[in-house]
């Protein structure tokens, strides 16, 4: 069985941008080294939004413009960039929470050869657990992990709480959480 990869959102809006966070800073050493140790394919997201996000439902809900394509915050977090240079790796942008896109390229894989999954990134309690759920939906009888050592969330209890959900979906938490 071949693994991939997903690294979920490690752009620098979230990790010490307009909606970063200690748990965000303290989990890239991690992150970096996860990829850097990886072989196979990767998947990168990129929560990707455009300069019109204040007028968006989610703009409206969570009034803090970030992600906005082609600036700094959009991009990768420079030490995951770094890491993921010379991979395997496709980005993915996504314009809200989970990706379909992301479905769907892992279903070409899984049209090839059978696949596990390895999810990461953030946010733990928003984008992981949207992805992971998606997945799981979509290739029930795959195997689906999250690390938890490599995820935060908007909150420490609001990131538990997503890990304990996912748990309850069958999807492997690995890793201690942080």
């Amino acid at each position: 069985m071949k693994k991939v990869l997903v690294v979920v959102d490690m752009q620098n809006d979230f990790v010490d941008g307009a909606l970063g966070t200690a748990q965000a800073l303290a989990i890239v050493e991690g992150v970096v080294s996860r990829i850097q140790k990886f072989e196979g394919r990767i998947f990168a997201t990129l929560d990707t939004h455009q300069e019109n996000y204040l007028e968006t439902s989610e703009g409206r809900k969570l009034p803090v413009p970030h992600c906005i394509r082609d600036t700094k915050g959009w991009m990768l977090n420079e030490r995951v960039a770094a890491a993921l240079s010379g991979k395997d790796c496709r980005t993915i942008e996504k314009p809200t929470f989970g990706s379909v896109a992301l479905v769907e390229e892992l279903q070409k894989l899984r049209e090839r050869e059978e696949i596990e999954v390895e999810m990461m990134g953030l946010c733990t309690d928003i984008c992981v657990i949207s992805n992971a759920l998606l997945l799981k939906a979509h290739f029930p009888e795959m195997p689906i992990s999250v690390d938890a050592s490599c995820c935060a969330g908007v909150t420490p209890d609001t990131h538990k709480a997503a890990l304990e959900t996912m748990k309850m979906c069958q999807i492997e938490v690995t890793g201690e959480m942080v």
